[in-house]
């Protein structure tokens, strides 16, 4: 089916090369279906009912709030669907999500934290006695939103500036790589937990912190595309037809540029996601109680001992997400390989 919306030839033989490799796709499948599961987890992890027939009336309790006095409770102001009695004698019936957890509840029926894996907690409990694969499961969301953020961000603004480097040479040039080498050599991760250190720190803060040095390394292979392609026979025959420098450098230059963007991406999104984690173990990452997986790992550390799900599991989730980007990336790689 996506054939048919790729037209371009050469394109066409880069998508079956990717194709073929069966590890590549599997993982690209994999990262799929784990996006979907972790961005739509409300409906797979939660304290809340996917739906409730109570009194002969239908409630969707995961979409809607329902205040406590709904259900005859009127000594609380948050309902606690699980301490409400269901009467199947009038057909009151509850569906539950697969895992019956929020990532910032704590199970109180175990007797310490963190507890191990049993089976109300398949992979456990953190030391506040919240489940781990639920925190796994939100906590992919952060990661993938924070590193495909970064991405973007550092992908266009380096492809803008290292192509304007590229296209105009000279000067422009000249003076535009004395600029990268001097922002190249501050300490990026040093500066960046500084800058945290001092602000509260947000995933919005981490994302624009991240991306002020991170366009520098592609911005060196656009400009590389770019010295290459602008004295080639269709930019000259462009700007014998009267094309702008505008028109030239997106619609021209750009398609043909494009090989080193695509193939790095994968490999990008795999160190943002390592990046967030790193910070997250250092404590300079999102703010507790939210879902992370260098947070977890940085409790592994403290009860490291007593609690070895909780090193194994987030450890396990960070191996195989990076792995499969990885295979992506040379899938990736090999199907934009020139020499193919």
């Amino acid at each position: 089916m996506i054939e048919r919306f790729i037209k371009n030839d050469d394109s066409l033989k880069k998508w079956r090369r990717f194709k073929s490799r069966r590890l590549a796709v599997a993982s690209t499948w994999i990262i799929l279906i784990a996006c979907f599961l972790s961005f739509t987890a409300e409906f797979w992890a939660n304290n809340k009912p996917l739906y409730m027939n109570y009194a002969g009336k239908s409630f969707f309790p995961v979409l809607v709030n329902y205040h406590p006095t709904v259900f005859g409770e009127k000594k609380t102001l948050i309902t606690n669907y699980r301490e409400i009695e269901i009467d199947e004698g009038r057909g009151d019936w509850i569906l539950w999500p697969v895992i019956k957890w929020d990532p910032f509840e704590s199970n109180k029926e175990v007797a310490y934290y963190p507890s191990e894996p049993t089976s109300d907690n398949w992979m456990g409990t953190d030391d506040r006695g919240r489940d781990i694969l639920t925190r796994l499961l939100y906590g992919l969301r952060y990661s993938i939103t924070f590193a495909f953020m970064v991405w973007m961000i550092t992908f266009l603004v380096g492809t803008v500036l290292g192509g304007i480097m590229g296209y105009f040479g000279g000067r422009v040039d000249f003076w535009g790589q004395r600029v990268v080498e001097v922002l190249s050599t501050v300490p990026q991760f040093f500066l960046l937990i500084i800058i945290i250190s001092i602000f509260k720190p947000t995933l919005i803060l981490l994302v624009l912190l991240s991306s002020v040095f991170g366009w520098i390394s592609i911005s060196y292979y656009v400009r590389g595309e770019y010295l290459k392609n602008r004295k080639k026979e269709f930019v000259e025959a462009a700007k014998a037809l009267g094309a702008g420098h505008t028109r030239i450098f997106f619609r021209h230059l750009l398609p043909n540029s494009l090989s080193p963007i695509i193939t790095f991406s994968p490999f990008v999104i795999a160190g943002n996601i390592t990046a967030l984690a790193s910070l997250d173990y250092l404590g300079f990452g999102l703010n507790p109680p939210t879902p992370s997986w260098g947070e977890l790992l940085n409790q592994a550390q403290k009860h490291f001992t007593e609690g070895w799900w909780l090193a194994a599991y987030p450890s396990l989730a960070l191996f195989l997400t990076l792995t499969m980007l990885s295979l992506i990336g040379e899938g990736v790689r090999d199907a934009m390989d020139p020499k193919e």
